[in-house]
């Protein structure tokens, strides 16, 4: 009884660090590589709980081998976007525009009624009003509705709006997004610009970098490690 006791608290405080060293996602957003390894710590995990003739180190040894492969694919893809695209996939556009993208709902297996329901649980319950409804790669809904149907609508108060469209990543933790530069009309010139009157001297200095087509920049700048 003591030898049980001692194993499930000893397993209960690696699960805890293992799922701390994850992150904190919620179970609902969690990226497919991150749920899987999460399944499989648990089933793993279950077996010397089960099993009191089993050695402690069986769990044990699967549980941090699985946590280092996560946290080096996690640091891969950080650092690595073409990793990330084959590991997790991409964003799909389901809708693009006002116009739903029939071939991406049918290759996501997504019928209307699911796209009603993932738009009503963000309070739309008419699908005139989105411009742009995302499916993001860790299974949530992202959806962008039409200026005029923003909450605290400025049609509804006689206000004209204006469209700046959605901001572009020119530069994503240090690395440069040349295809959006080049999307937004812009050159390097104007970029190493804009980043000098921000105080970055270089690319590799800034963490994100966004442009909106009326201009609007976002910029935040690395912190420094200590």
């Amino acid at each position: 009884m003591g030898v049980s006791f001692i194993r499930t608290i000893i397993i209960f405080i690696l699960l805890i660090v293992s799922m701390r060293i994850m992150g904190k996602r919620q179970l609902g957003e969690l990226e497919p590589i991150e749920l899987i390894v999460a399944v499989l710590i648990s089933n793993l995990a279950s077996q010397p709980l089960q099993d009191v003739g089993t050695p402690l180190i069986y769990g044990i040894v699967p549980v941090l081998t699985l946590l280092c492969c996560q946290v080096l694919i996690s640091y891969l893809t950080l650092k690595r976007s073409r990793i990330r695209q084959i590991i997790c996939g991409r964003p799909s556009i389901l809708i693009d525009n006002g116009k739903i993208i029939q071939s991406e709902m049918r290759r996501n297996r997504i019928s209307i009624d699911e796209l009603y329901v993932e738009l009503r649980g963000k309070e739309i319950t008419d699908i005139a009003k989105v411009k742009h409804a995302i499916l993001e790669t860790n299974g949530t809904l992202s959806v962008i509705t039409y200026p005029d149907f923003a909450p605290l609508s400025p049609k509804d108060m006689g206000i004209a709006t204006q469209d700046n469209g959605s901001p572009l990543c020119v530069i994503i933790d240090g690395r440069l997004m040349s295809e959006n530069l080049l999307l937004l009309g812009k050159d390097r010139s104007w970029l190493m610009n804009e980043l000098k009157k921000r105080g970055a001297g270089r690319v590799s200095d800034v963490y994100i970098m966004s442009v909106d087509k009326a201009g609007n920049i976002y910029f935040s700048i690395k912190d420094r490690k200590k």
